[in-house]
């Protein structure tokens, strides 16, 4: 469940306000007789405002990658495994339709003394799992962990799940922005305002609950086939929306207010 930051403000309960600045000249926008529209319009008093909402929302996708190290006297000896391991992961994964999965780093690379000459080769494969059902993930991970472990684990905000926040936070922005403008206004003695420029922008970052580093292939192959689901809980990431924009004041404006 999201949860909004509320910034309390007589300019808006769930916006998050920044800061009011005003340029161009306090006097009044009508020229001069004669002055051309140009003129006129370099002339006009404008602020330049910010405005923006912000929510913390439950981060509702897992990635896990599933690592495998060989080493071997030979560079076949080494890719067959490989090989074989990953086939077997992701032919697990296509019974499971709730989890994506699609192979990651692959390579492979000799070891050698110190004449440059090759003494064995090392390889590392990975999977990547995808999913927003955390427990098919983890189930699925614990099956297939005698043939690839879990290398690391880490939680995003899927973009629908983002759009849909960025759409609330956005109307909240813009009525903050509307608001702040008029008060504005009014306060400088105008009567309102009409919006000449605006700059949208977001935020939204992925949270890394943990990266395990794989060990040596033999520390790898003892996990066994029946290791027990990982329990995976997703922390909560900010999603942001701001509003900058400048705006002409209209109406008659007086210094002296």
């Amino acid at each position: 469940m999201a949860t909004t930051r509320i910034a309390t403000s007589r300019f808006g309960r769930h916006a998050v306000l920044g800061a009011l600045l005003l340029t161009g000249s306090m006097g009044a926008a009508i020229g001069a007789p004669g002055e051309r529209p140009l003129e006129r319009h370099e002339r006009a008093t404008r602020l330049t405002l910010q405005a923006g909402a912000s929510t913390e929302v439950q981060q509702d996708t897992v990635n896990i990658t599933l690592a495998s190290e060989v080493e071997a006297a030979s560079e076949g000896a080494v890719s067959e495994p490989l090989a074989q391991r990953m086939a077997k992961v992701m032919e697990a994964a296509k019974r499971v339709p709730n989890v994506k999965a699609h192979t990651g780093s692959y390579r492979i690379w000799p070891n050698t003394d110190r004449d440059g000459k090759i003494t064995a080769w090392r390889g590392r494969a990975e999977v990547n799992l995808e999913s927003t059902d955390f427990g098919a993930a983890s189930r699925l991970a614990a099956e297939v962990s005698a043939e690839m472990p879990i290398a690391g684990i880490y939680f995003s905000l899927s973009e629908q799940a983002r759009a849909a926040q960025e759409k609330q936070l956005l109307r909240q922005a813009a009525t903050a922005f509307r608001e702040r403008a008029q008060e504005a206004a009014e306060a400088f003695g105008f009567a309102g305002y009409q919006i000449r420029k605006l700059d949208l922008s977001g935020s939204g970052m992925a949270y890394e609950q943990s990266r395990v580093r794989m060990g040596a292939a033999p520390a790898m192959m003892s996990l066994k086939a029946d290791s027990a689901p990982v329990p995976l809980e997703a922390d909560t990431v900010s999603v942001s929306v701001s509003v900058n924009g400048e705006v002409e004041l209209q109406g008659a404006g007086s210094t002296g207010k």
